[in-house]
């Protein structure tokens, strides 16, 4: 765990884990990265995980109340702790984690009267072609973004009943911010074993930023408000903080976890844009 700081009045630990910096072997490329998470100005605990353990970074959401969500979540960490540090990380290596935090957190329905789950979204740094690119995979509502030369992309698939009401024409992607249904989610981690996770291949583009969040996060701030504050030049350990600080201003309705992760390093030829999963393959 990190340093404590305040915000607005509340207090709030940053769980940054291992070093703040990570040199990518072999190359020029360096990740700088921070997390940070807050429980909310309405909850009593945090179900939220995260793990910054480069060359994987995780963000978690835990399902199904006290003793149970937080469990869940932090199982989902446990089974990426072991891609913590390695050299390089394959696609079957991810996919392997995933499969063990669904074993996992489904035990835990055995313990409980109701079925514990977590939301995943996990963003591993990994080489094709001696080019960098973050490999992201995502159950649920937490989500990544990737935020470059001042454009915003997600990069995640929300598994919600609002992103198909989104897709469906029936509500803007402001209308889904506030929105009652806003929490239901179509697939998780355990609680829904038969969910399969979306995949995605994004360049990790020296200048790039890579934002993982709880949707405590997106839940309270816009698109706009999101651009405003990577586009600043603050580190990511004041970035994560700013960004926790905005939310938990705006209302703080849920919990809310943060990861930001500087690309830094040499630039070098121009990379694809958003891959799907089969782009992995060799």
């Amino acid at each position: 765990m990190g340093p404590t700081r305040m915000l607005s009045g509340v207090q709030v630990r940053i769980n940054t884990t291992g070093v703040e910096s990570w040199q990518v072997p072999g190359c020029a490329t360096r990740l700088v990265h921070a997390a940070a998470s807050h429980p909310g100005l309405l909850r009593s605990h945090n179900e939220d995980s995260s793990l910054v353990a480069p060359p994987v970074f995780l963000v978690a959401d835990g399902m199904g109340g006290y003793a149970r969500g937080d469990v869940a979540s932090r199982l989902v960490v446990e089974a990426f702790q072991p891609l913590a540090g390695l050299d390089r990380v394959e696609a079957d290596d991810v996919e392997r984690a995933i499969a063990t935090a669904q074993v996992h957190v489904a035990a835990l329905a055995a313990e409980f009267t109701s079925a514990p789950g977590s939301t995943l979204v996990a963003a591993t740094y990994v080489l094709q072609d001696d080019l960098g690119y973050w490999l992201v995979a995502n159950l649920g509502d937490s989500r990544a973004y990737s935020f470059h030369q001042g454009r915003l992309e997600q990069i995640s698939t929300d598994h919600s009943v609002v992103q198909e009401l989104i897709d469906a024409g029936q509500i803007t992607r402001d209308e889904a911010i506030g929105h009652p249904e806003r929490h239901v989610i179509t697939r998780a981690i355990g609680a829904l074993t038969s969910s399969e996770a979306d995949f995605a291949l994004v360049p990790a583009e020296p200048g790039s930023r890579l934002l993982l969040c709880s949707d405590g996060l997106t839940s309270e701030l816009s698109d706009t408000a999101l651009v405003h504050l990577l586009s600043t030049e603050q580190a990511p350990e004041e970035t994560v903080m700013a960004l926790v600080d905005a939310a938990v201003a705006a209302g703080g309705h849920d919990n809310v976890t943060v990861v930001v992760v500087d690309v830094q390093g040499e630039v070098e030829r121009a990379t694809e844009r958003t891959q799907p999963f089969p782009a992995v393959e060799q």
